[in-house]
């Protein structure tokens, strides 16, 4: 794919006009062939209140079963709301610039990484020091699943972690609340207030030569 290729907008399984991997010539260009997956994908947050499926979400988790760990330990754990009295619990874990728009959206859920090595072996107990970059992987491969589903989702720095380990019952002693997930179908920018509707757009990202390089690094300063 090309900065020069450009594709149609296609309809939606909400019935939205989305674009296609044609808006990578303007707001996302690529600089190397890749799979259309890996632009087409973004974060919104205008998401349509209709459930998801249980079916479609549970074929996110098991993507996400799937994703690879240090030591097979998959240290990650999903916690996830689907009706209004779980949302109602899960909401006040997320700080409230992300709590005005993702109290829409039909699934909200918590990412967790357990802190310690738990299977038998000469790690057992000892802390996990890549426990995060897994939770990571987890977290992407759920999020590409749901882009091949047509779902949209919307991962959350923002959240009061100590208050999302008391709300869903989650040890803060064996595992760390990462992020926050909102998942649903994409809604129309203006379901959003504004400024959150002007920036209903996908983001650009940096030039590759910034996040790669051949050979020893000499740190910029």
């Amino acid at each position: 794919m090309s900065e020069s290729q450009s594709i149609a907008p296609t309809s939606s399984p909400s019935g939205l006009t989305v674009p296609s991997a044609s808006w990578t010539s303007s707001l996302r260009p690529v600089e190397a062939d890749v799979h259309p997956l890996f632009v087409e994908r973004w974060s919104p947050r205008a998401f349509e209140d209709e459930p998801v499926a249980p079916e479609a979400l549970r074929s996110l988790f098991e993507a996400a079963r799937w994703a690879p760990s240090s030591a097979n330990e998959q240290p990650w754990l999903f916690v996830y709301a689907t009706t209004p009295a779980e949302r109602a619990q899960f909401l006040p874990a997320l700080l409230p610039m992300n709590r005005a728009w993702a109290e829409r959206a039909p699934v909200l859920v918590f990412l967790f990484s357990r802190k310690r090595f738990t299977q038998a072996g000469p790690f057992q107990g000892k802390p996990n020091p890549t426990a995060l970059f897994d939770a990571g992987a987890a977290w992407m491969s759920l999020a590409a699943q749901a882009h091949l589903l047509g779902l949209s989702t919307h991962a959350m720095g923002g959240i009061d972690r100590a208050e999302a380990s008391r709300r869903l019952g989650v040890s803060a002693d064996e595992y760390e609340a990462v992020i926050g997930i909102a998942i649903g179908r994409r809604a129309s920018p203006s379901t959003l207030a504004e400024p959150l509707a002007s920036r209903e757009v996908p983001s650009a990202r940096r030039p590759l030569a910034e996040i790669a390089h051949q050979g020893p690094f000499e740190s910029r300063t």
